[in-house]
């Protein structure tokens, strides 16, 4: 007998103003599965997660929920048939501790009315050491959790509330091996009980870990559906993009030039201490390292937004102290944090205020912004980019992951920044707008900037980097060069041991 289908989207078509974003797409989720949804960004993912969750209502076609036909569907609906969404974007409520973040809108109470604490923690407390999260306090304010374990905080969440369909929206973007395997083991154990999964990554090899079925999304259709085991890696990205994965990291490499950057025995305790390496013009130099291992830190040092105790930085030979980041700009060093929405973008401006963001110092003769230069930097980082954007005066929220991750590069470009330290930058990045990102790295090299890129992800340090330092816990555990890349010796330097 046919299992029983917990969602059945058949025949979903929306559309906005101008744009198509689902065209008759079929997707269903049984129990005790897990299963996929992969594609470019803009192919349709976002939206049909959004239909399922009842944030958008659909144009047409039809969708039953665990047998049931629903219309006007809507969150709170969604939340009542007992389905649950962790988002790439974090929402929870950071000034709160993480037991009230879990009990939020029903703490428990005693027999006066009163806030039972004490029993909110423990029930907290003991869900976190069953999932392998004893190392997080549940009184802890969740502001003062890593970005990681706040990431994890909200991935346990949905299952104190034992909801019996659940949506992971890039669940690892910033979680370390050992976070991810944890996260792993949640989902399997999810499964186990009969629960559904959708699991949307654009990580191919966890597709293949953990997932059961999937189905491919391009350009708002649906293209095909399948058990994981009929497929690989290869196949999903032609599928989705129509390139293998083989080219996905196949840049040309510049010859280095002079040294950019030069570092010597940064410390900043308890985050890192003795740091010392250099990076050439024309060169990519990665760092690599858990999360948690004081690489940003380390980035965010040399970019003057943190202190430093000790140590040097040369920039083409010249010692430089930044106590601002303002003073590493003019200096020509640009920075994408890994938190794009908030260190990197104004989300409520247009994509030409942010390109200009580092720039307007530049463009503005005595406190007036010259309106010509403005609009002339952001259509030439628009052009140069290829920033896929109706105009210069959409708002950036607008835009998809990968095109405001170019907008960020576009903004360090146009600052003339000949240093570019880039901290995870492709997180929430599809396979195609990676290899965009790649080839304009490609062509950065070839102009003499030096990139500084920090990666969590092996195959995208690996692919891209001319030399990789390995940080465990604020210390430097090696420089590994080109010719000596391997994953396993990665990972153990990165894991404290010995190469």
């Amino acid at each position: 007998m046919a299992m029983a289908e917990l969602i059945a989207a058949r025949g979903i078509s929306k559309a906005f103003p101008g744009v198509r974003a689902l065209d008759q797409v079929d997707f269903v989720l049984r129990p005790g599965e897990v299963h996929a949804l992969v594609g470019e960004n803009g192919a349709g993912k976002s939206t049909l997660i959004k239909i399922l969750m009842g944030v958008y209502r659909r144009d047409a076609g039809t969708l039953s929920i665990k047998g049931r036909d629903v219309h006007d569907f809507s969150p709170q609906a969604a939340q009542a048939c007992g389905m649950a969404a962790v988002y790439q974007d974090i929402s929870l409520a950071r000034s709160l501790t993480v037991g009230e973040n879990f009990f939020l809108g029903h703490m428990p109470t005693t027999g006066w009315g009163i806030v039972d604490w004490a029993k909110a923690y423990e029930q907290c407390g003991r869900l976190l050491g069953e999932l392998g999260l004893d190392d997080i306090d549940p009184r802890a304010t969740l502001s003062s959790l890593s970005v990681a374990k706040q990431e994890m905080v909200a991935i346990a969440k949905p299952v104190f509330e034992n909801a019996d369909i659940l949506v992971f929206d890039e669940p690892t973007a910033l979680l370390a091996s050992e976070e991810t395997e944890i996260l792993f083991s949640i989902i399997r154990r999810l499964r186990d009980e009969g629960k559904g999964i959708v699991y949307i990554s654009h990580r191919l090899e966890e597709i293949f870990a953990i997932c059961d079925s999937v189905t491919v999304l391009k350009d708002g259709r649906h293209v095909r559906t399948m058990p994981v085991s009929d497929t690989n890696p290869d196949e999903l990205v032609r599928l989705m993009v129509g390139r293998s994965m083989e080219d996905m990291y196949t840049i040309r490499r510049s010859p280095p030039g002079e040294v950019a950057l030069k570092v010597e025995g940064l410390t900043r305790e308890p985050r890192f201490r003795d740091i010392g390496f250099d990076v050439h013009h024309g060169e990519i130099f990665g760092l690599f390292g858990l999360v948690g291992s004081g690489r940003t830190e380390i980035m965010r040092a040399i970019f003057g937004a943190d202190p430093v105790e000790r140590g040097e930085i040369r920039l083409d030979g010249r010692p430089v102290r930044f106590t601002h980041p303002s003073q590493a700009i003019a200096a020509g060093i640009g920075f994408m944090s890994e938190d794009r929405k908030n260190q990197s973008i104004a989300l409520p401006l247009s994509v030409r205020t942010n390109i200009n963001l580092a720039n307007y110092p530049a463009i503005s003769p005595f406190g007036v912004v010259n309106r010509t230069a403005e609009r002339e930097a952001a259509r030439t980082y628009i052009d140069r980019l290829a920033i896929k954007t109706p105009s210069d005066a959409v708002a950036i929220r607008n835009l998809s992951g990968g095109n405001q991750q170019k907008v960020v590069l576009g903004k360090n470009l146009a600052s003339k920044s000949r240093i570019l330290v880039c901290d995870e930058p492709t997180i929430g990045v599809d396979v195609g707008a990676k290899s965009e990102i790649y080839k304009i790295f490609e062509k950065l090299t070839e102009e003499g900037v030096a990139i500084l890129l920090v990666s969590s992800y092996l195959p995208e340090i690996m692919g891209l980097a001319d030399r990789i330092l390995v940080i465990y816990e604020g210390r430097q555990m090696g420089i590994v060069e080109r010719s000596a890349f391997d994953e396993e010796r990665l990972v153990r330097l990165a894991s404290g041991l010995q190469a």
